[in-house]
């Protein structure tokens, strides 16, 4: 069963490098669990990121420490399921396999979050530059 973003994730796209939206696009066409885009998932401003940052949920200032989503090189996903986001490990486990495995097919180099060793960030994929 292949997914499609919604009207709102569409527009949270707007601005990310369009090879990361083709990844996505790509992702929900394989995926097991449906994904959508969160507010201030794709790109961000200044403001945005420095926000984020003083909420203890980035570790990018925006200003010292750029984020990769003030280029628009990253995005962050939630999955959906049962009529409702989730941020169950095991969910965003399983958007990250499609995720992963879209970027493999497609040649794009992807950076996953999940991976990090020191502050695990499920819902986050990155472009390697």
């Amino acid at each position: 069963m292949a997914f499609k973003l919604s009207k709102r994730s569409e527009q949270r796209l707007k601005g990310v490098n369009p090879i990361l939206v083709k990844v996505v696009r790509r992702a929900l066409e394989i995926t097991k669990v449906d994904f959508g885009i969160p507010p201030y998932g794709g790109l961000r401003t200044e403001a945005q990121q420095n926000a984020l940052f003083n909420a203890r949920k980035s570790t990018k200032d925006g200003i010292y420490r750029r984020s990769k989503h003030q280029s628009g090189n990253a995005v962050d996903v939630f999955a959906y399921v049962d009529g409702k986001a989730s941020w169950d490990t095991d969910d965003l486990t399983h958007v990250a396999t499609a995720m992963l495995a879209a970027a493999s097919e497609m040649g794009v180099a992807l950076k996953w979050g999940g991976h990090w060793n020191t502050f695990i960030d499920m819902p986050h994929f990155e472009l390697i530059s």
